[in-house]
């Protein structure tokens, strides 16, 4: 397990794991990449499914017959856009203006024609509403799973935690790994992760790698949301389905 405090690299490129290199057992490829207005950034990996997410900006996406101007005012208040394509198949993305964009990518044999996920694709729920005196609720903005993308070997969500309040709650683990990329509403603002039974400062840009087995939970201080996009990597023959191990020690919670 790890939690890491990245900074972004002189190129703009922030590295969060890698399946040859840092955190090689989250099985794949995520990097944070800030582009300036007008640059261009093509992305192709001949044995690696690619998706590349908006978190602030305006760009335009391009692979094959498709081409998509998308546009995000913060992850906060606005929903996100992305684009998902399989091993061979290049993404091209033009910075309309000053941007940050996610890069995952990790291996798939299987062929699937590209999609595009625009704002009104995104599924949209609130958890936990109403439980613990509203203390865990928070809102969850899912690209796609295994329920929208079975071809697939990746899930990419988001979730934005409301001020003061905990998330991933139950404390809960699942088989397959899992990475956050984590956002702060401010400079000051911070939380914090517990991996198992140790505990970590959430900061804005940290990201939290878990191991399959690892219970995590978190939560942020009052007066700043927290922002997260999750990542997870099925396994082979063992997707993860919404799957969720609860810690023996809180599961009276669900009866």
């Amino acid at each position: 397990m790890a939690f890491l405090y990245p900074a972004f690299n002189k190129e703009g490129v922030k590295k969060i794991c890698s399946m040859t290199g840092i955190n090689k057992d989250m099985l794949m490829d995520i990097e944070v990449i800030k582009l300036r207005a007008g640059a261009r950034k093509r992305f192709c990996k001949q044995d690696k499914e690619i998706c590349v997410l908006l978190t602030e900006g305006e760009v335009v996406f391009s692979s094959g017959d498709i081409t998509a101007r998308a546009a995000r005012k913060d992850v906060f208040t606005d929903l996100p856009a992305a684009i998902h394509v399989c091993k061979g198949e290049t993404i091209g993305v033009t910075a309309v203006t000053d941007c940050e964009i996610l890069h995952i990518a990790t291996t798939n044999d299987r062929v699937f024609k590209a999609k595009f996920y625009d704002k009104k694709d995104v599924i949209c729920s609130v958890s936990c509403e109403g439980l613990w005196e509203n203390t865990a609720v928070r809102d969850v903005n899912t690209i796609f799973d295994y329920s929208n993308a079975p071809y697939s070997n990746l899930v990419v969500g988001e979730v934005i935690a409301r001020q003061g309040r905990w998330w991933s709650y139950l404390p809960h683990s699942h088989p397959q790994p899992e990475v956050y990329y984590y956002k702060m509403s401010a400079p000051e603002a911070f939380g914090a992760c517990f991996i198992g039974e140790e505990a970590h400062t959430v900061k804005d840009g940290s990201a939290g790698c878990f191991p399959g087995g690892k219970t995590h939970v978190q939560v942020t201080a009052p007066g700043y949301p927290m922002y997260c996009c999750w990542m997870i990597r099925h396994l082979p023959g063992n997707p993860w389905d919404k799957t969720r191990i609860v810690d023996p020690r809180f599961k009276h919670w669900e009866e």
